[in-house]
């Protein structure tokens, strides 16, 4: 089974490769992705996110959902010493880098519940597997038409942050100004909440984001500075040797 919509500004692929997954259980999955962009979306005056951000809602009336993602905001802010911040003075309440990965990983945990073992969930190039292994690209922080390597998959997920798509769209926290000093990260982790959360946290970080993400525990990290210098773990899993990045 194949499926593309585009949500939450992105397209998101499913690729099953189990014969007997009902249909109605990726139509559950996609109506998830669909709900999420109507509750959380910062860019839709009537989510929950803006209304909470108006001060029309308190805290004890947000939803289970909106409060464990803003809970994951905090840790993340916590962290990096205020670098990954989704509230920055003039831009509203943001936590679209949080509500992405966790959304799209709640996504494949409804698939798994239905019976799926052998799929891949690719949201706007971050994705999550199950099974595998499964063989997944990352782009060329320079040129669209290039990988910088290709890795290998099973029962994980990756994501990228980056300047190529957006420009200079995620800021430090700490001095209000876009995050300049990698061209991309990419984090390798058990869940896409985790991969996405950390790919964007280390990238507002700057260069001291790398040791930070490539030190957390089950985390493997594959970034290209502002240099072109790659840097990876070790554990990273890697088929190719990564194409040097002029």
């Amino acid at each position: 089974m194949r499926r593309v919509e585009h949500i939450m500004g992105f397209p998101v692929s499913l690729r099953i490769d189990d014969e007997d997954v009902p249909d109605h259980a990726v139509d559950a999955a996609f109506a998830w992705l669909r709900e999420v962009d109507e509750r959380f979306s910062p860019f839709k005056p009537g989510s929950e996110v803006s209304r909470y951000a108006r001060g029309e809602l308190e805290p004890h009336e947000l939803s289970e959902e909106l409060v464990e993602v803003l809970d994951l905001c905090e840790h993340y802010r916590l962290a990096t010493g205020g670098a990954f911040d989704v509230r920055l003075p003039g831009r509203g309440l943001d936590p679209c880098a949080v509500v992405k990965g966790w959304s799209v990983q709640r996504a494949a945990q409804l698939l798994r519940a239905a019976g799926a073992r052998r799929f891949c969930l690719n949201a706007g190039g971050d994705v999550v597997t199950s099974g595998g292994p499964w063989r997944v690209g990352v782009r060329h922080p320079e040129h669209a038409d290039k990988l910088c390597t290709v890795l290998e998959l099973t029962d994980s997920a990756v994501a990228t942050s980056a300047r190529y798509e957006r420009g200079d769209h995620i800021i430090d926290g700490r001095t209000g100004r876009p995050a300049t000093e990698l061209l991309s990260m990419t984090v390798v982790a058990a869940t896409l909440t985790e991969a996405d959360s950390v790919a964007t946290a280390a990238f507002a970080m700057g260069a001291e984001g790398i040791e930070w993400a490539a030190s957390l525990t089950g985390c493997e990290v594959f970034a290209v500075d502002a240099g072109g210098l790659v840097l990876r773990t070790g554990g990273f899993p890697s088929l190719t040797e990564p194409a040097s990045v002029p």
